[in-house]
């Protein structure tokens, strides 16, 4: 059933006609709300239009040129809850003018479908809890010492033969991992006798040592674990308890969460769970909660560079395929909180050479309408304040399976955009889900498909490997707080026990369908978009240089870098690879 209402353009601030507030609701719910064009732009028309390929470069004081959000400040009381963008910058001139890691993880097990068989290792899983695969992995990733110990000279014991230390500057949590790595290697029988590095922890300081013997406990656990020895296991988490913090610093604080996902599987495999599956953790689902403009949500995208990152060059790429068109339509599959939105609009704006007729903006929905509703009544009084003709709608199905290209109302002559925000990694383990979305998205025949994921491979069949890949890439993201966070900061403390630790523990501890985190890179999304008639778009300088700018922010070029995989971009912290951003086009589009 389809049921529908309407918000005018001079009743924005009416109630919604809706009144379920049910998380729980799944009818098929189509809802349009309209805003008409009213006051005076507030751009002022002498400004030069952004979005012209003839505006040209910036020069290196580059406030002048650059599309400032606080422009709009005489609004910022009333719609508070986009100051989260006051101070990025969008400019779309032009700048002047690898590969990740192989790819080791299969899409999924035998629920995966069968387009994407064949990726990836065999879904075998050796008998033994840290096969070769798994140390060969490892290994890969405890690689580079060697350049450590040529920059750093950790390794290097001091003249005299005592152990001196390498001074104030400590090693990164990432670093710590790879030298925790290499010793574990080495206390295998496997690695005794040959490996490179000696078990001397001489030239480290006292501190970066105690971590890399906690990481090295961490590591034990999680064989005897894989091994089903559960009891030694659990003796040695409780050295590791001992040990690791909440509160301490990113490595004792990642092996803390990892400790306890570690338990929570032990707990589930030896029954000791009270309830099915793994408890009242699973209540706190971290994309429901990024629906909300919440605090914590609010504070990573002020002090975490990746999300304006992925957000200002997706914009970017948006903004130039939509050039000159008159009308154009959105279809976000998982809108969030809708701040990317406001980016556009704002670019949108900026430019007079092509009024915009219709701005129609889709938000696909399986719960949480009312906390839709609510994103759709701040963006339709945001574009009120640009004079942005905007249309929102709310398409609510029980699942991806009942989604039918009829729901959208297309217009012929429309430029439909398709943009996907941590979506599609939350449906590999529906995979009768994610081939519906996928046929359907393609039958809309969207000029460009925007993605942006975890660029992870965390959905191994194959537990060892699926720990090693999670250790490493936490760990590089708790080493990314504590570059932009102060240790007793509540909102790091927060997303680091709901949102990191949820992931950790669902990719540590759940195993089959209750396993809902699996993130692939995008070596596996590229194969399986391609049977799907979509090919990866290069970004253009313009995206580039929108990056550059974020990163000159953040003043994190050194320790946030960018790498490319055939034509889409990859945001790394420290050499780990953290985020994707990729534009898709059809073969014959």
């Amino acid at each position: 059933m389809i049921s529908s209402g309407k918000l005018s353009s001079s009743g924005v601030e009416d109630k919604l006609g809706s009144n379920d507030k049910s998380s729980g609701s799944m009818e098929e719910d189509n809802i349009e709300y309209r805003v008409g064009f009213c006051g005076e732009n507030l751009w002022d028309s002498t400004n030069a239009c952004y979005l012209s390929p003839e505006f040209g470069f910036l020069q290196d004081d580059y406030s002048a040129e650059e599309f400032l959000f606080s422009k709009y400040q005489l609004h910022e009381e009333k719609y508070s809850e986009f100051g989260l963008l006051n101070d990025a910058r969008f400019n779309v001139a032009s700048p002047p003018l690898d590969k990740c890691l192989e790819e080791i993880a299969k899409l999924g097990e035998d629920e995966i479908p069968s387009v994407i068989s064949g990726i990836g290792e065999s879904k075998k899983e050796n008998k033994f809890p840290f096969p070769l695969a798994s140390l060969e992995l490892l290994r890969n990733y405890s690689g580079g010492l060697r350049r450590l110990k040529r920059e750093r000279r950790v390794m290097e014991p001091s003249n005299d033969s005592t152990c001196g230390e390498v001074g104030d500057k400590r090693l990164s949590c990432v670093e710590i991992m790879k030298i925790a790595g290499a010793r574990f290697i080495q206390s295998s029988s496997l690695e005794a006798n040959n490996h490179p590095f000696e078990r001397s922890l001489c030239g480290l300081s006292n501190e970066d040592t105690k971590d890399v013997e906690l990481v090295e406990l961490l590591l034990a656990c999680a064989e005897k674990v894989g091994c089903q020895q559960f009891e030694r296991a659990g003796k040695l988490l409780n050295q590791c308890d001992q040990l690791c913090s909440t509160t301490g610093n990113p490595v004792q604080r990642v092996v803390y969460y990892f400790c306890e996902a570690l338990r929570g599987r032990i707990d589930k495999e030896t029954g000791r769970s009270k309830t099915k599956g793994l408890g009242k953790e699973q209540l706190f689902d971290p994309d429901v909660a990024m629906m909300r403009l919440n605090a914590t949500h609010h504070a990573f995208h002020e002090t975490i560079p990746f999300s304006q990152l992925s957000i200002f060059a997706g914009i970017q790429a948006i903004v130039e395929s939509v050039e000159g068109a008159k009308k154009i339509h959105i279809i976000d599959f998982a809108i969030r909180s809708g701040l990317q939105w406001t980016v556009l609009m704002q670019a949108l704006a900026s430019c007079h050479e092509s009024p915009l007729e219709l701005l129609k903006i889709t938000a696909l929905g399986t719960t949480q309408k009312h906390v839709i509703e609510e994103t759709g009544e701040r963006l339709l009084s945001f574009a009120q304040t640009l004079n942005i003709p905007l249309s929102f709608k709310i398409v609510m199905v029980s699942d991806m399976t009942h989604l039918k290209q009829e729901l959208f109302e297309l217009d012929f002559d429309e430029k439909v955009i398709c943009y996907s925000y941590f979506l599609f990694r939350s449906m590999l383990a529906l995979p009768d889900q994610l081939e519906s979305a996928m046929r359907v998205m393609r039958s809309l025949n969207p000029c460009v498909m925007v993605v942006t994921e975890v660029e992870a491979n965390m959905n191994s069949p194959s537990f060892a490997n699926r720990f090693i890949e999670a250790l490493f890439f936490y760990g590089a993201y708790f080493d990314c707080l504590e570059t932009f966070m102060k240790r007793d900061c509540r909102n790091r403390m927060a997303a680091e026990s709901l949102y990191f630790g949820e992931g950790i523990r669902n990719t540590v501890a759940a195993e089959g369908k209750e396993r809902k985190i699996r993130n692939v890179s995008i070596d596996v999304w590229r194969a399986f978009f391609t049977r799907y008639g979509l090919e990866d778009v290069e970004l253009s300088p313009s995206s580039l240089y929108q990056v550059e700018l974020i990163l000159k922010k953040f003043s994190c070029e050194d320790s946030c870098t960018l790498d490319v995989n055939g034509n889409c971009l990859i945001f790394l912290w420290k050499g780990t690879p953290i985020q994707s951003l990729s534009v898709w086009k059809s073969f014959q589009y």
